[in-house]
């Protein structure tokens, strides 16, 4: 194992006269060689029905199971409504449906057949029910096609939508189309406004962005390699998030080296050794921080959501690589160009400089030394109000509405909603999208029976056998539409009823079984991953702090304003951004980015606290980390809020869910928790937040001599 000195030369390496050449040259060939790779993320993501369901769900088997049936090749239905809202359909309607139905037959799945069309019972509408494969050359093509067509001379007063599950896999697809890129952009050009904003310099902003570049190329490979070659889960929603989440951390790590830097270049006449003193200083709290996020998004390899476990060590591949890249290639950078970088503010060393700077961070009034001073004046108070607003912002949760339905997880309808609404107006609402029973071939009639007797069951009708004839497919329409909770409820009856025939061996899938098993599998994670999370975090910040106080104070904090940002996400959700409901996997995904991020900002005032308290005391200790981490921190917090604003824009709601809520309790964190409520705890409970540390035993033994000396002052006035 290296020696201690080892290591510290090692970490310090690309603050080095000689070895930044050497770190920039190894990040150049890492991105020369393997820089193609990065493109070839998207070959590796799998956008399957079973990429975001729990992998033990019986849906899930059952889309297993129907690979038997045809290969690779699944059928999946496209449906096309036309419908009149006033008037039975005319005769020209129904020429068009079939004259439409012939355009169709080239796109048709070998073996398969167009049904229809089919007139509704209210005489509105018309159906035709084309069965598309996914193993064709295009299926996107084959859809846009029909779609096409079908919106192609329509009689005066005729809509005609194609939806289906066909249609809304494809509109589902479209909204991942450019994704990666289009977040990226977005969330590029709001960090450079941001750290223009934060720098005031045409030049410095250029070195954070140029850094995070070399971030997320080294991320996309290490995610693609570990896909390919590891069976790392990759689906379309982790990988556009990815790329948020390396920009909003990479850009927090480096405003905080860039600002320890700053402060050495103050102290120091050579760059070089103030970028070695800041990495050394600054970079235990880094790397603290990234290991703390990974390792609390990693605790997501537990949920049984497989989008859930995608997203969490998808997430903590990007940290880690965002890490690497900010203390290996930006100090580099900012080394190799020289203090010119920070201009017009350039920092001055002169040995006065150098002893101003020296106490500057004791003496210097800024705002928040400011805002330091007024929590101290009555430290109890203050963080009994801030956990008070904080509290009344949680209220706010407990009227929370769970679960979309697919007419509402898209910010705006696409055509495969307003088709779906057009069926359940005419049809049976369930005929557009029909729940599949696997059964085995000998017990196909006493299931059928079964399962025709189920109330909430419109009809059954055999299907395909595999190649061997040992298993059958059974299409089930439900009286409901698929999304509905009479639907789930009657998938329940179903799956009872089937399950009783003996060596049936049934399974009951498809699109409504997929909602059900997701939101039940979504409510059994939040069980099992949570005190993980917990458990994991505590032992971080123990380790790191080298007290139990401190870390149980920090965690409570961070889950206070998790609720807080759930209570104020459900206010906006509901007065401003008018969702109907939230997505079952939003309080799970919230929590673990909301606990590891807020984590985050703590361990950069804690650790800088620590450091303080050992050279001043424990108040002024307090109050120094509270004034020197202020600006740097606060600019973190708006960076990463920004950035996961930018997820807010996209079309699908529970991706924008997500970003108001990690936007929100990043911004609480920030301005609430870090600034007032835990200072303001710091102060009150006195050294005794460091317990059992020596620090915690020596400082309080200080206040008892100390309080010993103003008894005996007091009696001696006495």
């Amino acid at each position: 194992m290296p020696a201690p000195s080892a290591l510290r030369r090692l970490a310090t390496a690309p603050g080095g006269k000689r070895t930044k050449w050497l770190v920039l040259a190894a990040w150049l060939i890492v991105v020369v060689a393997l820089g193609p790779l990065a493109g070839k993320l998207g070959e590796v993501e799998d956008s399957s029905s079973n990429a975001f369901l729990p992998g033990n769900a019986e849906s899930a088997k059952v889309n297993t199971q129907l690979e038997k049936f045809r290969g690779e090749d699944e059928i999946i239905p496209a449906v096309a409504v036309y419908s009149r809202t006033d008037s039975a359909t005319t005769e020209a309607d129904a020429a068009k449906a079939r004259a439409d139905r012939a355009d169709f037959a080239p796109l048709v799945a070998k073996g398969e057949q167009i049904s229809g069309p089919v007139r509704a019972e209210d005489g509105k509408a018309l159906m035709l029910v084309v069965p598309l494969s996914t193993g064709g050359d295009d299926m996107t093509g084959d859809l846009e096609k029909i779609r096409t067509v079908a919106a192609a001379n329509a009689p005066p007063g005729l809509d005609v939508e194609v939806g289906g599950p066909a249609g809304s896999l494809i509109d589902n697809i479209k909204v991942f189309d450019n994704l990666d890129s289009t977040l990226m952009l977005a969330t590029g050009a709001v960090v450079t406004l941001l750290l223009l904003i934060t720098y005031r310099s045409p030049l410095l902003w250029l070195f954070p962005v140029l850094s995070v570049g070399f971030a997320s190329v080294l991320t996309q490979v290490t995610t693609y390699v570990l896909a390919r070659y590891a069976s790392l889960p990759v689906d379309p929603q982790s990988a556009g998030i990815l790329m948020v989440l390396v920009f909003g951390v990479g850009t927090d790590y480096a405003l905080l080296l860039i600002a320890r830097y700053r402060e050495e270049l103050h102290r120091h006449e050579d760059r070089h050794e103030a970028m070695r003193l800041a990495l050394r200083r600054s970079g235990p709290a880094i790397v603290a921080s990234a290991g703390t996020i990974a390792i609390g998004l990693a605790c997501l390899a537990f949920a049984d959501i497989n989008s859930s476990r995608s997203l969490g060590l998808v997430g903590a591949v990007g940290v880690v690589c965002a890490l690497l890249a900010m203390i290996t290639v930006l100090p580099a950078l900012l080394v190799l160009a020289g203090r010119w970088v920070f201009w017009p503010f350039v920092p001055r060393y002169t040995e006065t400089a150098a002893a101003a700077a020296a106490g500057e961070q004791r003496t210097a009034r800024t705002v928040w030394s400011r805002v330091g001073s007024l929590i101290a004046r009555r430290p109890r108070w203050s963080w009994l109000m801030s956990i008070g607003v904080t509290a009344v912002l949680a209220l706010s949760a407990t009227g929370i509405t769970m679960g979309l339905t697919n007419a509402e997880m898209f910010q705006d309808k696409p055509e495969s909603v307003l088709a779906q609404e057009k069926l359940s107006a005419h049809f049976p609402s369930g005929s557009s999208d029909p729940a599949t029973v696997v059964v085995r071939t000998d017990a196909r009639a006493a299931t059928e029976r079964a399962a025709a007797g189920v109330a909430g069951v419109e009809s059954v009708r055999a299907g395909d056998r595999t190649a061997d004839g040992s298993l059958t497919s059974l299409s089930v329409t439900l009286k409901n539409a698929p999304d509905s909770d009479a639907a789930k409820h009657t998938i329940d009856e179903l799956r009872s009823a089937v399950h009783k025939v003996e060596g049936a061996e049934a399974l009951v899938g498809g699109t409504t079984a997929e909602s059900l098993d997701t939101r039940r599998a979504a409510e059994s994670d939040l069980k099992v991953v949570i005190p993980i999370v917990l458990a994991v975090v505590l032992l971080v910040l123990v380790a790191l702090l080298r007290s139990l106080i401190a870390p149980l104070l920090l965690l409570a904090t961070v889950v206070l304003s998790y609720f807080g940002a759930l209570g104020a996400s459900h206010l906006i959700f509901e007065h401003l951004l008018d969702f109907a409901a939230m997505d079952n996997s939003l309080p799970l995904m919230g929590f673990v980015f909301l606990v590891a991020l807020g984590i985050d900002y703590n361990i950069f005032l804690m650790t800088r606290v620590r450091e303080e308290v050992a050279l001043q005391g424990h108040s002024k200790g307090v109050l120094a980390g509270l004034s020197s981490t202020g600006g740097v921190i606060t600019s973190a917090g708006i960076v990463l809020a920004a950035t996961f604003a930018v997820i807010a824009s996209m079309p699908l709601v529970s991706m924008a869910q997500l970003g108001v809520l990690v936007g929100i309790g990043v911004l609480l964190d920030t301005f609430l928790v870090r600034t007032v409520l835990v200072p303001s705890l710091a102060l009150d409970l006195g050294a005794r937040i460091w317990w059992p540390s020596r620090l915690g035993r020596e400082r309080t033994q200080e206040r008892r001599a100390a309080d010993e000396e103003r008894r005996e002052v007091e009696l001696e006035r006495v």
